[in-house]
C-alpha cells in the first residue's frame, strides 16, 4: 500500500518561492505512478495545479500556476517536487500530493470529477503573506 508523505511548506512573502516534496513509503517507487498536486485554500474546494503522467513525464498545469510552478520527478531519491516560484498570497493553501497508476503516458488529471486519484497525502500548509 502506497502511502505518500509531503513537506516543503512554510511562511513565504509574496514573490518568493517553496519547494515542496513529495515522497513515498519505503520500497514503493513513485516512478511507476502518475502524481498530482493539488491545494485546498480556506472555504474553497480542492482544485488541481500540477500533474505528471507516468510513463512519458506529460505535464500539465492549471492557468492559475501556469509558469510558476514545475512539477518535476527525482527517481534517483524516489521524489516528485513541486517547485514554486513568485509565489502570490492566493497560493496559500494545503498542498497536497496524489498518484495513481492510470495515467500512464499523455494525459493526466487536474479535475478530481472526471478522473480520481488512487492515493493522498496529509497535505503541507503553504502560507504566502507579508
Amino acid at each position: 500500500q502506497l502511502q505518500i508523505v509531503e513537506s516543503g511548506g512554510g511562511l513565504v512573502q509574496p514573490g518568493g518561492s517553496l519547494r515542496l516534496s513529495c515522497g513515498a513509503s519505503t520500497g514503493v517507487a513513485l516512478a511507476n505512478y502518475a502524481i498530482g498536486w493539488f491545494r485546498q485554500a480556506p472555504g474553497k474546494t480542492r482544485e488541481g495545479v500540477a500533474c505528471i503522467s507516468e510513463v512519458d513525464g506529460f505535464t500539465l498545469y492549471s492557468d492559475s500556476v501556469k509558469s510558476r510552478f514545475t512539477i518535476a520527478r527525482d527517481n534517483a531519491n524516489n521524489i516528485v517536487y513541486l517547485q514554486m516560484n513568485n509565489l502570490e498570497p492566493d497560493d496559500t493553501a494545503t498542498y497536497y500530493c496524489a498518484a495513481d497508476r492510470r495515467y500512464r503516458q499523455g494525459w493526466c488529471p487536474l479535475s478530481e470529477t472526471l478522473a480520481p486519484w488512487n492515493y493522498w497525502g496529509k497535505g503541507t500548509l503553504v502560507s504566502v503573506s507579508s
